[in-house]
């Protein structure tokens, strides 16, 4: 697997875009979908599922303890009181990282991941050479595929996403945010980092 060599070109990306609009067109000539449909369908993960929902929990529990506990406790209540949940995220489990513990998140099986906090997941999470080795390897695999190189003193733990239990990574905090508002922070948390592929941005 090369995270390099998963990045469309723009020649391919311009070739997915009009296989995609040839497809929908099908579609709605046909009858099986509307282009208010449509339109919906790119509304819901623009605006109301995606990354951006993740960050903006990562953010709250990174101000606010309580709900901190609550997360780690039971994630799906915990969305569910910023009005984040539905399909694919009726039994998530937050999991954070300390300075002596990354993880990793990995669906062996398939593809399970937490679409209401992380929105689609990527296509090299869906790849079986990163299902696999992230497994076998996962230390190897975070600094050659992704650069993010994780020090021998921190121990790594991959878990196994599947249709009964969806996990993601409340990463740390970054240093020299005190006193940054929820708003400021939320900007910092990447999708990667809540899959433990990645850190946050750094201020």
């Amino acid at each position: 697997m090369s995270t390099a060599e998963s990045v469309p070109t723009t020649d391919h990306q311009a070739q997915i875009a009009a296989r995609v609009k040839a497809v929908e067109s099908i579609m709605i000539e046909k009858g099986l979908m509307t282009s208010a449909a449509v339109d919906r369908l790119a509304e819901i993960y623009e605006n109301e599922v995606g990354p951006q929902l993740g960050a903006r929990v990562v953010a709250k529990a990174w101000t606010d303890p309580d709900f901190k506990a609550r997360l780690l406790e039971n994630a799906s209540t915990a969305c569910a009181e910023l009005g984040i949940g539905g399909l694919q995220g009726e039994d998530m489990v937050a999991v954070e990282d300390t300075d002596d513990l990354h993880h990793v998140i990995v669906c062996t099986l398939c593809s399970c991941y937490p679409w209401p906090v992380l929105g689609l997941p990527p296509n090299w999470y869906k790849e079986p050479a990163y299902r696999a080795s992230m497994v076998r390897a996962p230390r190897r695999v975070l600094r050659e595929e992704f650069g993010y190189d994780v020090p021998e003193s921190v121990e790594i733990r991959v878990w196994d996403s599947s249709s009964e239990l969806r996990y993601w990574v409340l990463p740390q905090r970054p240093a020299g945010t005190d006193g940054w508002s929820a708003e400021q922070l939320e900007a910092l948390v990447t999708r990667d980092s809540m899959i433990g592929v990645g850190r946050p941005k750094q201020p």
